[in-house]
């Protein structure tokens, strides 16, 4: 996980790299360009236990990732403070997973409870935006409500894909709901939902992409969600037939019969771990096990928020890429164009 922080507005402070509820390791490579990203993290990264190498992959379950479960609380609480780039504004905790008490205390914090304001989503990486300042978080979600009104994404995320989408760039429109079956959520399509079904918790998304690489079989993708829902951004891809990488959920919904992609019926497609084609395998250099531990690989990139006041230049906060990541671009060859 790094930290990283622009601007002073009432103690708001970003994290990065959080994935599937557990932090998994950091953004290596945080002082160059990997694929044509640029990053304003201040200092690099590399804590113990952790590895710069990303060639021989050994027993790992999946190169790049730590395993906070070979960690004390003691080291995983050191790890978290070096993590943080930059701090300012007023003092508030840092309200993190189980280590909460020992990290608070570890970097000096008061007792100003924080509160999330934007995140990356369970199983993605990238940033995680969080206020000690009620005033301050009211007004950032006004503005993010304010934007998504206005049909102008103040998101990005980069997403590496199995399959190409047909158009270079474009915007996926679906209606969504979450289904639950058997206590586990699923989000499936509606096709021409009625009033009631909009009532009952149908909701029209909208999601603009555009394709940064290419590369056999795969491609790295721009995605700005305009809407907000539950997996949209995944369950969008599977929509141009080009599920995300380590999309263990809805992957399984795109057929393949000579070659040719096609949808299975959501309702009926049960999540199962995702199966990639051997010549994908050899270009990752991973066996189908380690492919089924493999991480999402969709990244909150960008995140653009108002200046200070009201006359000051916007803020963009920009997350360096977990090494996992740039490991996947560097393997399948995945430069900006």
């Amino acid at each position: 996980m790094r930290t990283d922080f622009a601007g002073e507005m009432g103690g708001y402070r970003v994290l990065g790299h959080v994935w599937g509820g557990w932090w998994r390791g950091p953004g290596v490579s945080s002082a160059r360009k990997v694929a044509g990203f640029g990053t304003e993290a201040r200092r690099q990264l590399q804590p113990r236990g952790s590895s710069k190498r990303s060639g021989s992959l050994g027993n790992q379950s999946f190169p790049g990732l730590l395993q906070p479960e070979n960690l004390s609380r003691e080291e995983l609480v050191d790890v978290l403070k070096a993590s943080v780039v930059d701090q300012k504004g007023k003092p508030g905790e840092l309200t993190l997973f189980s280590v909460l008490p020992e990290l608070s205390q570890s970097l000096g914090l008061g007792e100003q409870e924080l509160q999330v304001v934007r995140a990356s989503g369970k199983e993605a990486s990238g940033l995680v935006l969080l206020s000690s300042c009620p005033q301050t978080a009211s007004r950032l979600q006004k503005f993010f409500a304010c934007s998504r009104r206005a049909q102008r994404p103040t998101a990005t995320y980069w997403a590496v894909t199995d399959g190409i989408p047909a158009t270079s760039e474009g915007k996926i429109q679906a209606a969504l709901k979450l289904e639950y079956v058997d206590g586990l959520g699923s989000v499936v399509p509606v096709k021409s939902p009625s009033r009631k079904d909009i009532l009952e918790g149908v909701k029209r998304t909208l999601s603009h992409f555009r394709v940064v690489a290419t590369g056999p079989g795969c491609a790295l993708v721009q995605l700005q969600p305009v809407t907000v829902f539950p997996s949209q951004l995944q369950v969008h891809m599977v929509l141009q037939l080009c599920p995300v990488l380590g999309d263990h959920r809805y992957s399984a919904r795109v057929g393949t019969v000579l070659g040719q992609r096609f949808l299975l019926p959501a309702e009926s497609t049960k999540p199962q771990k995702q199966v990639l084609d051997e010549a994908l395998l050899r270009r990752l250099h991973l066996t189908p096990a380690q492919a089924a531990q493999m991480p999402l690989h969709l990244h909150l990139h960008c995140l653009h928020l108002p200046g200070t006041r009201p006359r000051d230049a916007p803020i963009e906060l920009l997350a360096p890429l977990p090494s996992y990541f740039s490991r996947t671009l560097q393997c399948l060859g995945l430069c900006q164009q």
